[in-house]
């Protein structure tokens, strides 16, 4: 299983460009135009059924520092990634944490909804143990 997908802002290419597969519950893309390019309105029709078992979640690094810590679904951590502006986390599948690196750090975060609360939400990993 795949549990995230790492976007470096220095790294966004030209056009439309999406990183998640069409079977994910999140879908993450970016893209660039020049100018004078015209995307047509449109409204995502309501009444298309979608099935979704788990949270999935990106976060965006609008300023300053922070590192990122993946754990496999066992809650083992598998990866560290420093994060800077710009940087863009997909989160799939396993868990996470996050340590701020620099003082006003600003992070946009979003997941699917809707929010169920947390005892049903999630569960906490004992990073200290698998250090």
């Amino acid at each position: 299983m795949k549990l995230a997908i790492y976007v470096s802002g220095k790294e966004v290419q030209k056009g439309l460009n999406f990183y998640t597969s069409d079977s994910d519950f999140i879908q993450v893309g970016t893209w660039v135009y020049e100018s004078g390019k015209e995307l047509l309105p449109h409204i995502h029709n309501k009444g298309v059924r979608r099935e979704i078992d788990r949270t999935q979640e990106l976060i965006h690094v609008i300023q300053g520092r922070l590192r990122a810590r993946l754990y496999s679904e066992d809650e083992k951590e598998v990866a560290s990634l420093e994060m800077t502006s710009g940087d863009t986390l997909v989160l799939l599948g396993g868990g996470h944490g996050y340590e701020v690196l620099e003082d006003g750090t600003k992070v946009l975060e979003v997941k699917n909804g809707p929010y169920v609360g947390l005892e049903l939400d999630r569960r906490r990993i004992n990073p200290v143990s698998q250090r």
